[in-house]
């Protein structure tokens, strides 16, 4: 199972919401190119990289700080955050994305996000699934749509989609656990899903248990931000699996 810590960008610093509320901002760096490279020496290979300017801007804003984190460290990084047009994308990967991460785009413009699978490749696009109650949230979760978690990612493997990130917004940065049950009755119902969990990690041992699960990657923001998991201990984790 891959670790993917996450760094939030506002207005380029690093910060973290609990459930997506922008008013709940804390910033924790003023430069996330610090933090990139923490997590760089401690053996971390991915990064998931979110511009919160831009979900809200509803196109890319942050682009030069994925550019400097891509130039200075070889970390993977996966981008999202207000992706919405080709131009977006070109920008992202000519940044230095690897993956780019489309979630509000997959439920509104779905024409758009399949275009992206064909046009770009299924390696290089993620779907995001960020669902409360089972149901898919979008706008950065300011609002909640009527497509159901499970059938809406089915619908997209019929596209080519492999990665999934599932964020449970109810969890998300309350460092209250993430959403097990959830993510084991979607790896039972979506086969050979790449599913990325992700919102409430908050303990060392959830990490063992996820991967168990059959998780591939696991998205890691708050919790390490507030020491509840420490680097050395992802990077024990790391050594100990590869």
């Amino acid at each position: 199972m891959r670790i993917i810590p996450a760094i939030d960008i506002i207005d380029g610093k690093c910060v973290r919401l609990s459930k997506g509320d922008y008013n709940t901002k804390k910033i924790y760096n003023e430069h996330p190119l610090e933090i990139a490279k923490q997590y760089e020496a401690h053996g971390i290979e991915y990064l998931h990289l979110v511009d919160l300017d831009g979900a809200k801007a509803s196109h890319i804003v942050n682009h030069k700080v994925l550019e400097t984190i891509a130039t200075k460290t070889s970390l993977k990084i996966d981008f999202g955050g207000g992706l919405k047009t080709d131009e977006d994308l070109r920008i992202a990967f000519e940044s230095g994305a690897g993956q780019i991460t489309g979630g509000s785009i997959a439920v509104k413009q779905p024409d758009v996000f399949k275009n992206w699978l064909s046009k770009f490749g299924a390696n290089k696009i993620i779907l995001g699934a960020d669902a409360n109650n089972e149901k898919i949230a979008i706008s950065g979760w300011l609002e909640e749509s009527d497509e159901d978690l499970i059938p809406f990612i089915k619908n997209y493997q019929k596209e080519g989609v492999q990665y999934v990130i599932c964020t449970d917004i109810a969890k998300d940065g309350m460092l209250e656990g993430p959403s097990f049950d959830l993510y084991e009755k979607m790896l039972n119902e979506l086969p050979n899903i790449k599913l990325i969990a992700s919102g409430g990690i908050s303990t060392f041992d959830e990490l063992p248990k996820l991967a168990e699960l059959g998780c591939e990657g696991t998205i890691i923001g708050k919790a390490i931000y507030e020491n509840k998991i420490s680097l050395k201990q992802l990077e024990d984790f790391i050594l100990n699996k590869s």
